[in-house]
């Protein structure tokens, strides 16, 4: 390695302001990242300003800089790919990975070395040239290679599935076809994708990812993928909208030499083994139908190239309707044609994906590249379980994106300007409209009052079922690089602004399809004709408020990053990031003067008294109604999201073959705006809940007649909404949703320490990181008992309402986790060479949060305030996970892969009732308890509740034409493990002692797949 003299040269300031300014005055579309790689080093022997010169093998493109006086250089912004670098007569080829800083040392005095290794660039050109590994770096995680896509086995196409072979990540596929991608303990919204530099970021619904929200569709074309890199955690200042795991993701582009290649996928219910809840009936029908095709080429050659991808999903998932588990065999004794609607069931899938890309350099310094992307998807939902097929919805997901990217590059600077569109639409709805008809089992459990088992759900889903969730808007951002000014150093210093003008709109369901609830006596094995029950979304005439919200949100973001070589030894990683959004449907809110009215008038159970004196009585339970009550001018948007980012690598010889690596740093998310908008959409429409008195006691299974909830019953309820709503008079009016007039957003603050070593081929890590999120967003309860105190005899005060309305429920920020992880990872890269490629994986988790499910903002009605709900075990990852994935050259031309995973029980959390009364006076507690295992692998006791071992093999035959047939099979689960979803919760304890009782469905629903055979087949040209 040689030794590097930098001179002490400042960088001139004119310079440096004005290029400041430039980037301040540049409008940039928050939250890219780039995709780019960045190639440094050292180029013994050379002068100042001699040039280097880097070749994409594949396009022909050029890229150009000069050394600086100490003989350093640093390429920017470079496409992943293959590269020839050039400089004073040494030349090398490498192969660049996405997102990655990589270095290489040139000798202008020594021969050139034969490159050892092999590399697969994304365009598909094999060359012998090794992969620059990216060691030298404060960020916690690893890339995904194409040679992995093409090789280890998949169950879907969904090409972030092989992101859970990196340690700190989970990739879950559940019951119905549903992925689902998370990081450490945070909930999945924490998560953002980013596709040639675009965030693809879901603001409205859940999921991190828009359309990803309850979906078994695909976010992008696999074909269209080249690699992909994952950050846990300590990710640079470019990053943004982000607590958790941050994906950067290249697209392929077209080559010099025109290509192509089609696939088609398959496998139905033939070619697997039953599922568990199929134990005693034939196999549902399943299907997995998938094809594809992509072709790319040069429209003028070594300039101009084409992309095109498209991708269809025909899929159908097996399904059982059957009752809860918690109902035992109780549903075998429903009426004979009540059971005869438990069984099969299926869930179909239709999924269309595009993506085409058009890369123009226009000489060595400008590069162009316009690129769309369209996702049309329709998908069943809500369907297995107690839910029959008539009882479901169907979920319709749209994605429209445009992409413009110019690339300007100076011989000391590098400046990239995007420009984006987006229409993103998530609008489900219910099969029919009418009236949903549940049945139930109430099991006298000895407590006050019966516990409900949901037996089967029948008729049309609710109106919960009928939502829309939209974003559409443009975007713009530059981020400018300096890659040669020198102090004390080399420093590469990226800086960007962003902004974003988004249109939102959300609703949170609509005034249809009234759900009746029936009990049944597995006495005498009758249905009552009366119902004791219905619930249903009631229109209400609010001032100001809409079942349907929208509003024009502004996006503001700017970032300084500083990567600053001090030495061989010593890289920093200095940067800070400022985030600021603008939602007026928040900020420009205005309190019904209808409800502050009823809040301040007069207390009927407190004579002489205004009912907003509950909140101010009420002690630990107190609320302050300034807090909540908005006059449309008092919000602001939260202005104070700096996320300063500190990291470093310390190379220890200075060859990159031990380096230790640390990192600090906050990073702010965002509010979804689907919370944001119950503000107004939840007293437009309302859930109410009506019981219906038994015939014979003349009482209600919930609610005392004192209530004015508890109703004789009338057959003319069965008329509907319009019916129903003539009930609620004198009774109760809409719920109101109250937001903290200082809201914040939510972050996380991230901390990292490890070592990375090579030894020969091999490559191990080691690193401990603990991630600490704060102010994520909830709702509480503010009903008041009449002496202001939340509890009563254990009780919630559901009934303590504001005169005239529903209940009243406040939304703040207090919702946290703290998660410490140790990751391992040991791998092996394939080289040609070899033949062979395999990468292990194992986290230890310790995680603890403050809520039953991070990813609903209702979970937190048993406590008076999100600060009381009390810190258990994280339900969001099991305390041990292992991976083992790799892939072998085999005889004959066949190429083998192999996948493991291994996950001990993941920790499940609930509100548990075991007899004991805490500090506030509450009854039922939030637990955080592990579930029982249930099964070994290969050795050892019941340690393990999620095993999966996958096969694929796949061999190509060469055709006329220099064409290509490629024959694959994969064998998912082989082993047919049964990865349980579902627990029976039989008991908490008694008379104050917490003793759970937890016992696996294995009757219910499993994640994954059982042993499944896929097949493909493929052709190249």
């Amino acid at each position: 390695m040689t030794h590097r003299n930098r001179s002490a040269s400042r960088p001139n300031r004119t310079l440096l302001a004005c290029a400041l300014a430039s980037c301040l005055v540049m409008s940039t579309p928050a939250f890219a990242q780039s995709t780019g790689a960045t190639l440094r080093g050292q180029v013994a022997g050379a002068a100042a300003n001699t040039e280097v010169v880097a070749t994409n093998v594949a396009t022909g493109a050029v890229r150009r800089t000069q050394t600086t006086a100490s003989g350093s250089y640093t390429l920017v912004g470079l496409p992943p790919g293959t590269y020839t670098v050039q400089a004073g007569g040494a030349s090398q080829t490498v192969t660049l990975a996405v997102a990655a800083s990589s270095t290489l040392n040139l000798d202008t005095g020594a021969p050139v070395a034969a490159p050892s290794g092999d590399a697969t660039n994304l365009d598909t050109v094999t060359v012998s040239a090794p992969l620059l590994r990216d060691v030298r770096t404060s960020e916690v995680g690893n890339t995904i290679s194409q040679r992995q896509i093409e090789t280890l086995p998949q169950a879907t196409r969904n090409f972030l599935e092989f992101a859970d072979t990196i340690p700190g990540m989970q990739f879950k596929i559940n019951n119905q076809g549903t992925a689902e991608l998370r990081s450490g303990v945070t909930n999945t919204s924490s998560t953002n994708l980013y596709i040639d530099g675009v965030s693809q970021k879901s603001y409205v619904e859940r999921g991190g990812i828009a359309g990803q929200q309850q979906s078994a569709g695909n976010p992008f074309p696999q074909l269209a993928i080249g690699e992909y890199k994952v950050i846990t955690s300590n990710y640079k200042a470019e990053y943004g909208q982000i607590s958790g795991a941050a994906i950067t993701a290249a697209t392929r582009s077209g080559t010099n030499e025109f290509e192509g290649e089609l696939f088609y996928h398959y496998t139905d219910e033939g070619m697997r083994q039953k599922l568990p809840n199929e134990w005693n009936k034939d196999k549902g029908k399943s299907q997995i139908k998938e094809w594809g095709l992509a072709v790319g080429g040069p429209i003028l050659k070594d300039r101009m190239h084409f992309f095109f991808a498209y991708e269809n999903k025909e899929n159908i998932y097996a399904q059982t309707v059957q009752p809860s588990a918690e109902s035992g065999n109780v549903g075998d004794l429903l009426p004979a044609d009540l059971r005869s609607q438990f069984g099969a069931a299926y869930v179909p899938l239709d999924e269309d994906l595009y993506f085409a890309k058009l890369s123009w350099d226009l000489n060595e310094r400008d590069r162009l590249e316009l690129s769309a992307q369209y996702r049309d998807e329709t998908q069943a939902g809500n369907i297995g379980g107690q839910d029959t097929p008539e009882h479901g919805q169907q979920r319709i997901n749209k994605d429209k994106r445009s992409n413009l990217r110019w690339q300007h590059s100076g011989d000391r600077f590098f400046n990239e300007l995007i420009v984006t569109t987006e229409r993103t639409e998530n609008n489900p709805n219910p099969f029919g409209f009418g009236n949903g008809r549940k049945i139930a089992w109430l099991q006298d459990t000895g407590q006050p009052e019966p516990a409900e088992r949901a037996l089967i759900n029948l008729g049309p889903a609710d109106g919960f079922s009928v939502k829309s969730a939209i974003q559409k808007g443009w975007s713009i951002q530059d981020d400018l690089t300096f890659n040669s000014f020198q102090w004390n150093g080399d420093h590469t210093i990226k800086m960007g602004v962003s902004f974003k003008s988004i249109d939102l709109t959300s609703s949170d369901g609509q005034p249809y399809n009234p759900q009746f609830t029936y009990a049944f006596d597995p006495v005498t094995g009758v249905v009552s004709d009366i119902p004791y029950r219905v619930e249903f979304l009631a229109p209400f005439d609010e001032p100001g408020q809409s079942a349907l919200v929208k509003t024009d949100a502004k996006q503001y973001g700017f970032y300084i990053q500083d990567d600053w070589q001090v030495n061989e030894h010593l890289m920093l990683n200095l940067g800070i990031r400022w985030d600021y959004e603008d939602v007026p449907a928040y900020t420009d809110h205005v309190t019904s003067p209808a409800y502050l009215a009823a809040l301040y008038g007069p207390d009927p159970d407190n004579p002489g008294e205004p009912w907003i004196n509950r909140w101010l009585k009420g002690g630990k339970d107190a609320l302050n109604p300034a807090d909540y009550i908005s006059n449309g001018h008092n919000r602001k948007g939260f202005k104070d999201a700096w996320a300063p980012r500190f990291g470093f690598s310390y190379d220890i010889f200075g060859d990159e073959r031990h380096v230790i690596h640390g990192g600090a740093g906050r990073s702010y998310d965002r509010n979804l705006f689907k919370d944001l908008a119950l503000e107004k959409t939840k007293s437009a429409v309302s859930l109410v809940r009506f019981e219906f008195q038994d015939p014979l006691t003349g009482q209600c299974v919930r609610e005392p007649a004192s209530t004015g909830r508890c109703l004789p019953w009338d057959p003319a309820y069965l008329g509907g909404i319009d019916v129903l709503g003539e009930a609620i008079a004198g009774r109760g009016g809409a719920e109101v949703f109250m937001l903290n007039n200082k809201l914040k957003t939510p972050y996380s603050d991230q901390f990292s320490l490890g070592i990375t070593n090579q030894i020969g081929e091999w490559l191990s890590d080691v690193t401990i990181q603990r991630i600490m999120s704060r102010d994520a967003f909830g709702f509480t309860l503010a009903n008041r008992h009449p002496d202001g105190s939340f509890f009563s005899n254990g009780g919630a005060p559901w009934g303590g309402t504001v005169p005239g309305y529903g209940g009243t429920i406040v939304g703040d920020n207090g919702v946290e986790s703290n998660n410490t992880q140790i990751l391992l990872s040991l791998e092996k890269p394939y080289t040609k060479a070899s033949g062979w490629g395999v990468n292990f994986g194992y986290t230890h988790t310790q995680g603890r949060q403050n809520s039953t499910n991070a990813e609903d903002p209702f979970a937190y009605f048993d406590k008076s305030r999100l600060g009381y709900v009390p810190f258990v075990k994280s339900g969001n990852a099991p305390k041990h996970r292992f991976t083992a994935a790799g892939s072998l050259d085999g005889p004959w031309g066949i190429t083998f892969g192999a996948k493991i995973v291994l996950e001990t029980p993941t920790p499940r959390n609930t509100i548990a009732c075991f007899g004991y009364t805490a500090w506030d006076g509450s009854n039922c507690q939030l637990v955080g308890f592990t579930p029982p295992a249930n099964g070994k692998f290969l050795i050892g006791g019941k340690i393990f509740s999620y095993r999966t071992v996958d096969f694929q093999a796949t061999k190509e035959f060469a055709m006329p034409g220099d064409t290509k047939l490629t024959i694959r099979a994969n064998l998912l689960n082989a082993f047919n493990f049964k990865n349980y979803m579902d627990y029976s919760y039989n008991s908490f304890g008694s008379n104050g002692n917490y003793d759970p009782d937890i016992s696996i469905a294995k009757r219910g629903n499993v994640y994954y797949f059982p042993r499944t055979v896929n097949v493909e087949i493929g052709y190249k040209f």
